[in-house]
């Protein structure tokens, strides 16, 4: 049985049916969705960490230190992309689903395309006031 464990970043209060978070290192909180041979078999939740606990990284330390093998996310800058690089978790674009749920469905059906280094963003207009924090 293989198991991938995913983080979405997630609109309050989280779960499938919030909406998928504009930026990973700005979200509420995490929808963290345990996926089974290509079902969900558990949804839980895991609070977002503030950059000032260690940068971009932060973030990335917390989802790596939570199981998370792959994430899925709307926009986030080169450092924290690299830094999930690193750690061995799979990074996805999900800012066509309008839910945490349709982001997952879609990741299981292979319709994500993968986050690379073009899709990161250094803090232009569509994430205003990430300029400098990545």
């Amino acid at each position: 049985m293989k198991t991938t464990r995913i983080a979405i970043p997630s609109a309050l209060p989280g779960g499938l049916e919030s909406q998928v978070g504009a930026h990973f290192g700005h979200c509420d909180i995490y929808t963290v969705v345990d996926v089974e041979d290509g079902l969900v078999a558990k949804v839980g939740l895991l609070p977002a960490v503030p950059h000032q606990q260690g940068g971009c990284l932060a973030p990335v330390q917390h989802l790596a230190q939570n199981g998370v093998t792959a994430l899925i996310a709307g926009g986030m800058g080169l450092r924290p992309l690299m830094g999930f690089n690193q750690a061995g978790i799979e990074v996805f674009r999900g800012n066509q689903s309008p839910t945490v749920g349709d982001a997952v469905q879609a990741m299981v059906r292979g319709e994500l395309q993968r986050f690379t280094r073009e899709f990161t963003c250094g803090g232009g207009q569509e994430h205003a006031g990430d300029a400098g924090q990545h």
